[in-house]
């Protein structure tokens, strides 16, 4: 029992841990790998700093009055747009406040209603509804079911050579996601690209970034690879994650999608830095980037004599003569009501019932035995692919000189913002710790503790107040009943101490000896109990009595004697006569 007590205290003291202490989030800024110019500002510091004079002198401030605990600030992160330093061919923060530079389709999509064919979705530049950066502004999807598409030249063609493709944006579904996506094309460079048609046809190189609709959460990565031999286009999907991806469609918070390319054909995904998906382009990808050497012959067929069965009847196999194959007997024609029986219950013949045949063994059927002649299952013959082409070098993919969003989705408000492509991963990673880093250590910041979190929780989903007062009530009530109730040890009988090793004792517990005294005290003090005890003496007290008397009687008996002796004696009638 120790030791359950010992687990339900542990667990109480956890769940009171879970359930109550606030848990800090902020994160340093410096273990973020932010640069020394980032500024963080205590309101607790600042305190008056920003007050009005005018105010503070207009107001009647009395020392002596009591003041109010405060609670510190949340620490603030001051905002500073990223800046793009090194080489890269493509760099928008949207901290300008406008569309600059972006063009927004005029388009139609072809093979749709017309109601819903235009590309009329609304695109916004502004902050993030619940921002933890002021002045921090991005590109905003702003209308539901509706297409959107809008895209933006790069400062020069990216072409795939010996430097690899660092692909990254930020995506933050500020209103959840039902349906639909928040993925990035890389358009194709193209001597009729024209991004005022912007639509899902124009040919892209590379498409990436998250997408989702009910419970299939995806991350694509899809480029277009150029058939050698034909020159026509073909579209590779790399494996899917093995990484859970619903948390960064579902938490509400920036995230970081990073797409690494290399010249050696391999492939990187990763979601706020951390790796989630990759591969090789020759190897993972489907279908794959080369086709098979050899395929099977359309023109071959199965020959008609050809024998696919691996196992046949025995054709020697003959029936036992005492097999039974009968169920029920010997099988009788159906029967109908006889309509002069309607009325009188037991009319007719009577008939002995049918049981299941006891010694019934089923259809017999001859066993099998393998196949003499089994040839195999047919197959028809390879022949060369006439089709084969061998491209060891599928990064080295169509240049593209535009990026664009082209969308769909029954969800608003997608927050898109710090796009950048660049053929240097250092220089990646420095924007991303410019921009992605600091709204990760505001949002750090400013996220409320575990108990506030809880306490939201609830508002939202009442029945959670169940659960609370379960877990913390439920631990405390079972450790008070286990410690301060439970059974006494009853003494053990002379059969127990015969199954067990327990001393036996010898004597009563001194609590039994005490209640026995104090018992014996009791009657003895009592009138009645003398009066009884006169009455009823027990048998030994009165042999003891008796042998008293008896001795008495003796003693009285020895000196008659003695007596009656010395009076007979010689000596005794001299002295008379004398």
């Amino acid at each position: 029992m120790d030791q359950r007590v010992g687990l339900l205290v542990l667990l109480a003291a956890g769940l009171l841990c879970l359930t109550l202490a606030p848990v800090s989030r902020a994160q340093d800024l410096d273990e973020a790998g932010l640069d020394d110019d980032v500024d963080v500002e205590d309101d607790l510091d600042l305190g008056l700093a920003g007050a009005d004079e005018g105010e503070l002198d207009g107001e009647d401030v009395q020392d002596d009055a009591p003041s109010a605990p405060k609670t510190p600030p949340t620490p603030k992160v001051t905002y500073k747009a990223p800046e793009a330093m090194g080489e890269h061919f493509f760099a928008e923060s949207f901290d300008r406040g406008t569309l600059d530079g972006w063009v927004v389709s005029n388009a139609k999509k072809e093979d749709t209603d017309e109601d819903i064919a235009k590309y009329d979705g609304k695109w916004s530049v502004e902050e993030m509804k619940d921002s933890k950066l002021p002045g921090d502004q991005g590109l905003v999807l702003k209308s539901r079911a509706k297409h959107h598409a809008i895209s933006a030249q790069l400062l020069r063609p990216f072409t795939f050579d010996t430097q690899p493709l660092i692909v990254q944006y930020e995506v933050n579904f500020q209103s959840g996601i039902d349906c639909g996506g928040a993925y990035v094309k890389l358009l194709s460079q193209t001597p009729d690209l024209d991004l005022d048609q912007f639509v899902d046809k124009t040919p892209y190189t590379i498409m990436f970034g998250p997408d989702k609709c009910g419970e299939d959460y995806k991350l694509h990565f899809i480029f277009r690879h150029k058939n050698p031999k034909t020159g026509e286009y073909e579209e590779k999907h790399a494996k899917k994650p093995d990484s859970d991806l619903r948390t960064y469609y579902t938490d509400k918070k920036t995230h970081l999608y990073t797409l690494v390319l290399n010249p050696d054909n391999t492939f990187e995904v990763l979601v706020d830095q951390t790796l989630v998906n990759s591969g090789s382009l020759l190897k993972d990808m489907t279908p794959p980037v080369n086709p098979a050497a050899e395929v099977e012959d359309p023109d071959d067929y199965k020959p008609e004599d050809w024998d696919e069965r691996p196992k046949i009847q025995d054709p020697d196999a003959v029936k036992p003569e005492d097999w039974d194959e009968d169920m029920d007997g010997e099988w009788e024609a159906p029967q109908v009501p006889n309509p002069a029986c309607e009325t009188a219950p037991g009319c007719g013949a009577w008939k002995r019932p049918m049981i299941d045949n006891p010694n019934y063994k089923g259809k017999w059927k001859p066993p099998m035995i393998d196949n003499p002649n089994y040839q195999g299952v047919w197959k028809p013959r390879k022949i060369p692919n006439p089709a084969f082409f061998e491209d060891l070098h599928p990064f080295r993919m169509t240049a593209f000189s535009a990026v664009g969003l082209e969308l769909w989705s029954m969800t608003s408000d997608i927050f898109f913002d710090n796009f950048f492509i660049t053929n240097d991963r250092n220089t990646a990673e420095r924007w991303a710790t410019d921009g992605w880093g600091l709204k990760k250590a505001a949002e750090g910041a400013a996220d409320p503790g575990l108990a506030t979190q809880m306490m939201n929780a609830a508002e939202e989903r009442p029945w959670l107040w169940v659960v609370y007062v379960l877990t913390v009530a439920l631990p405390l009530v079972l450790i008070i009943i286990f410690c301060c109730t439970g059974k006494k040890k009853s003494a053990a009988t002379p059969a127990e101490y015969k199954k067990t090793d327990e001393p036996q004792p010898d004597v009563k517990d001194e609590e039994e000896e005490e209640k026995a005294e104090e018992a014996d005290e009791a009657e003895e003090s009592s009138p009645a109990a003398e009066e009884k005890s006169d009455r009823d003496e027990s048998p030994a007290e009165k042999d003891e009595e008796e042998e008293d008397e008896d001795e008495e009687q003796e003693g009285t008996a020895d000196e008659k004697l003695e007596e009656d002796v010395l009076r007979r004696s010689p000596r005794n009638k001299k002295v008379r006569r004398d």
